[in-house]
């Protein structure tokens, strides 16, 4: 049985932010370290969003601070805009 995968990101409105305003890898982790992951975002509030081939791609080519890979990009903004649209910031 595959273990469960969670990976949070996150954006930064910050223009004083190095990386401008690029998307970066917050948490990425296996199995209880996912369902960790996925519990602090619950009860912080945050959406959780299923996207298992982002999850594995982020886990696998991407370390925890880096900003998310331009070709990972259009999965990330699609999770973003959900995101941000149930948070009433769109």
């Amino acid at each position: 049985m595959d273990k469960k995968i969670a990976s949070a990101i996150g954006y930064s409105n910050e223009a004083a932010e190095p990386s401008g305003r690029a998307p970066r890898l917050l948490a990425s982790g296996r199995g209880k370290n996912a369902e960790q992951i996925i519990a602090v975002a619950r009860k912080a509030g945050v959406a959780v969003v299923e996207d298992p081939a982002l999850a594995v791609l982020l886990d696998v080519e991407v370390r925890v601070g880096d900003i998310i890979p331009v070709w990972c990009w259009e999965a990330t903004a699609k999770i973003l805009a959900f995101v941000f649209t149930q948070k009433g910031k769109v």
